[in-house]
């Protein structure tokens, strides 16, 4: 079951074992797809029949200033009935987007980056899995407001925690870290990165708020001591331009572009084994 892959509830360590160094096969996967049924058939045609899906939800103090041209000034993490915050408008277009890609529905949802994990752990939104991105939406509706906003920024703990979760599930898995790209601990971030790198785990990144996100963009096509690039990252803002018809897919089109190649680059390594 899934939950055999999840700790008791309360902190998740960040604990997946040392780094290893295996020999380096990356090269940066280009975007080359334009409509979600050009991905969809891509993900076919590379034998992707099934994922699962986790999605990471940064709970750090920048979120109240990173929203000064984006979001009004206002919180990226407030919540108002007259409107979606960035976070909601993210999970809600993930749901729309990407739950076809899911196996079963099951979703983890964490937290990090609060006052209690900081940058050594993660959180648990709900004990179990979300059952499809509705739960997500009233999860992350319940908990963030009795959330502690603090830092510093590390993706590690959570992309460990991914880590952890495939290697009990042993099944290729998606993880969606939502954040507003201001990562503090660049080295264990990218540690982080590349130690996942040796899994069945692709990890995109969506941004939101006014960035700077040029470190995530950096690392959507380098760090070359990566088994494959198991990275791509997605300015969710730079989205809000696009006409609202087309807006979903442009989404997972952004999302999803590297997916095929990434899951080729799996099988090819046997990392699903």
């Amino acid at each position: 079951s899934r939950m055999a892959a999840k700790e008791e509830a309360g902190l998740v360590g960040a604990g997946a074992g040392a780094p290893t160094k295996p020999a380096s096969s990356f090269a940066a996967i280009r975007d080359q797809y334009e409509t979600i049924e050009q991905v969809q058939a891509a993900l076919r045609a590379a034998g992707l029949e099934s994922s699962q899906l986790i999605i990471g939800v940064d709970c750090t103090k920048s979120n109240t200033w990173t929203g000064a041209k984006s979001f009004g000034g206002r919180c990226l993490h407030e919540i108002s009935s007259a409107r979606q915050n960035p976070y909601q408008e993210a999970i809600s277009i993930i749901g729309r987007t990407l739950s076809a890609f899911d196996d079963d529905g099951l979703i983890p949802v964490f937290g990090f980056g609060d006052a209690r994990t900081t940058d050594r752990a993660v959180f648990k939104f709900t004990d179990a899995p979300c059952v499809g991105f509705e739960q997500v939406l009233d999860a992350y509706n319940r908990v963030i407001p009795s959330v502690t906003l603090a830092g510093p920024t590390s993706f590690a703990p959570m992309i460990r925690q991914a880590i952890d979760i495939v290697r009990k599930e042993r099944q290729y898995t998606i993880l969606v870290i939502i954040a507003d790209g201001q990562v503090n601990d660049l080295a264990t971030t990218e540690a982080a990165i590349v130690e996942a790198s040796n899994y069945p785990l692709s990890i995109v990144v969506v941004g939101v708020g006014d960035g700077p996100f040029d470190t995530m963009r950096e690392w959507d096509d380098n760090l070359p001591a990566r088994r494959f690039d198991n990275m791509q990252f997605v300015d969710a803002g730079s989205l809000s331009r696009v006409d609202a018809r087309h807006r979903d897919a442009a989404f997972a089109v952004a999302a999803l572009q590297e997916i095929p190649d990434q899951y080729k680059a799996v099988q090819r390594l046997r990392l699903l084994r």
